[in-house]
């Protein structure tokens, strides 16, 4: 039986929130595009709808424009049952719009539309501590921290969390394409390891930050530079949780993929999930991995990362 939702504790997830319009079906080019279809979009949106979903708290701490995309994905977001105390529409902020093909192996590319993943982010410095203090643990990545005050706003965060002694889990979310310097975005990725309780990372993510193309061996190096926990997603594999003294290895679930887009914040925001109602250990990062792995896979077979 779950639990009355104001008995959880909640989780504070920072960062983007958008539209992903998507083309719902396959292309080879972004010239053969003949529509798209408004959905919910946004890795740590995604993340929060996920989480609420399976019976945990969420509270999104971003940036929306004081516009109607902005107003639709307000709405689209206290539906599924999301915390929006920290969710903040901004004048002069155009909502952010993400223009999503995927092609025949169902891996999605983007066109951007507006100022980057997260406009007007540092509107944010003026809550974030509250926002912290109202809450019992952080999930937050990169893709927020490209300009220098949304870097200030991530950095405050986790230092706030970490001080209080809340558990932070870190998900680096590398998209180099949005980043001057791809190793800044690297280097960015880096400082959320020391202190984590937990680090989610693709194996792509894993090779850039640590050199190590087998995932074992780069989960061992996170745990070597300050982490307690690392999960490592193996795309249709499955995953790979890796801790002190325990390997653990979850094959992946057969799919009729045909969008990927939301595999990953499905596995982070059902962890999340798990870890508030059970407790903050390996013990049930183990338990939950599988049904983790499983909701990602069921979350390919629709358009939207979380539809």
């Amino acid at each position: 039986m779950i639990a009355p939702s104001h008995r959880i504790p909640r989780t504070l997830v920072l960062g983007e929130v958008l539209v992903d319009a998507i083309c719902e079906h396959p292309v080879a080019r972004f010239e053969e595009v003949d529509g798209f279809v408004p959905h919910l979009g946004g890795a740590k949106a995604n993340v929060s709808v996920v989480v609420a979903r399976h019976g945990g708290r969420a509270a999104l701490a971003g940036v929306v424009g004081a516009d109607p995309w902005g107003r639709w994905l307000r709405r689209r977001l206290a539906v599924e049952g999301v915390d929006l105390d920290w969710l903040l529409s901004v004048d002069g902020v155009a909502t952010p719009v993400a223009f999503v093909t995927t092609d025949a192996d169902a891996e999605p590319s983007y066109a951007f539309h507006g100022a980057g993943l997260t406009p007007g982010f540092g509107a944010l410095a003026a809550v974030i501590e509250p926002a912290v203090d109202g809450c019992d643990a952080l999930f937050l990545g990169t893709s927020m921290q490209v300009e220098r005050d949304h870097r200030e706003v991530a950095r405050t965060a986790r230092a706030r969390a970490l001080e209080r002694g809340m558990p932070v889990v870190f998900d680096p979310n590398l998209r180099l394409d949005l980043w001057a310097d791809p190793a800044d975005a690297i280097a960015v990725a880096r400082e959320g390891v020391p202190g984590a309780f937990l680090v989610k990372a693709n194996r792509g993510e894993l090779r850039m930050l640590t050199g190590e193309d087998d995932p074992i061996a780069g989960a061992r190096a996170l745990l070597g530079a300050g982490a307690a926990n690392v999960v490592v997603t193996l795309g249709p594999d499955g995953a790979l949780l890796v801790a002190d003294g325990v390997e653990r290895t979850v094959p992946g679930v057969a799919a009729r993929a045909v969008n990927a887009t939301g595999a990953g914040d499905t596995i982070a925001g059902v962890l999340l999930a798990r870890l508030a109602r059970d407790g903050w250990a390996t013990a049930t990062l183990a338990g939950a991995l599988p049904e983790a792995v499983a909701a990602a896979a069921r979350s390919t077979e629709s358009w939207g990362a979380v539809s």
